[in-house]
């Protein structure tokens, strides 16, 4: 994974001065849809159950045949890709940061978001909601410094889980949160969340300056209100496709513009994690009766 996120920081985003926050007057707003291009589309990544742990509880979410698919691409059938930070560069005075600390759940065996909004210097909310151990392993990347490890901790059971119950569903109280603050060196902009223990599950975040950024929905839309009039340059990230440029963009006062992307798929094998049917591997390579059943998900 570690040459993967060398690969997608070749063009991370440079941070500019510090950032004021005034009121914005007459602001405009940008719209538009980011779009995957190219054939054929991604498939998804596919993990083997019985070579990680948990199996049975982490098939509560697999596609029946005891594999667990990671959607790291996710395109409605108009091309439209979620997932997608769009962001809105030179931009040094604005409107204010949202002050709450993004929070990732480990729910299910999977990470939830899968792509979030960081800033360097402040925490990230760490929160398990299974009732299964998760190791958490978080880095930083670039291509000229590679990668660095940002932290390494257990995250423990979560004490309000119904534990042994494959039915048990997660309207309980969280278990205890692991805060974790973000420092990042110069140069490196991409943070990447992986646990120890499940390969598959992975988040996603990129470090921003400003507060004038979109994450896009099911249907790749986006929307960035009260921006103050001028010219700014945007980009549009997703985490395996890097970086994807866009002109200057003119907003006007009271007004909106619509800026569309369109990124292109990637092409060739583009991993080793894929569903093949392999006897060596099936559901009976432990040796002793093993049921998995995607009681929550049943995934194509």
């Amino acid at each position: 994974m570690l040459g993967l996120l060398a690969l997608l920081s070749a063009t991370a985003i440079v941070p500019v001065s510090a950032y004021e926050v005034v009121d914005v007057e007459h602001g405009g707003t940008i719209t538009g849809k980011v779009t995957l291009q190219g054939q054929p589309m991604p498939t998804s990544q596919g993990f083997n159950l019985v070579t990680f742990p948990d199996p049975e509880y982490c098939g509560r979410i697999s596609n029946g045949s005891g594999w667990r698919l990671l959607y790291d691409f996710s395109i409605d059938q108009a091309g439209g890709l979620k997932n997608v930070v769009v962001t809105l560069e030179g931009v040094e005075k604005g409107r204010p940061f949202d002050l709450s600390v993004p929070r990732i759940e480990a729910r299910d065996c999977q990470f939830q978001p899968f792509v979030t909004v960081i800033r360097n210097g402040h925490a990230v909310e760490v929160v398990n909601m299974d009732p299964v151990m998760h190791d958490i392993q978080a880095y930083e990347t670039s291509l000229q410094l590679g990668p660095r490890v940002l932290f390494n901790s257990p995250l423990p059971m979560n004490a309000h889980h119904q534990r042994g119950n494959l039915h048990a569903t997660h309207r309980h109280m969280p278990g205890p949160s692991m805060l974790e603050p973000i420092h990042l060196s110069k140069g490196r902009n991409l943070f990447v969340m992986q646990c120890g223990f499940h390969a598959f599950m992975l988040s996603w975040g990129l470090a921003v300056s400003n507060p004038y950024y979109a994450i896009t929905d099911g249907a790749g839309s986006y929307k960035i209100d009260n921006v103050p009039p001028g010219s700014y340059r945007m980009t549009a990230w997703h985490p395996y496709v890097g970086i994807m440029s866009e002109e200057i963009v003119v907003v006007k006062a009271d007004s909106e513009a619509e800026v569309h992307f369109s990124m292109k798929a990637p092409a060739g094998r583009r991993t080793s994690h894929q569903v093949m049917d392999n006897p060596r591997f099936g559901l009976e390579a432990l040796g002793h009766p093993l049921h998995i059943e995607p009681l929550v998900q049943l995934q194509h």
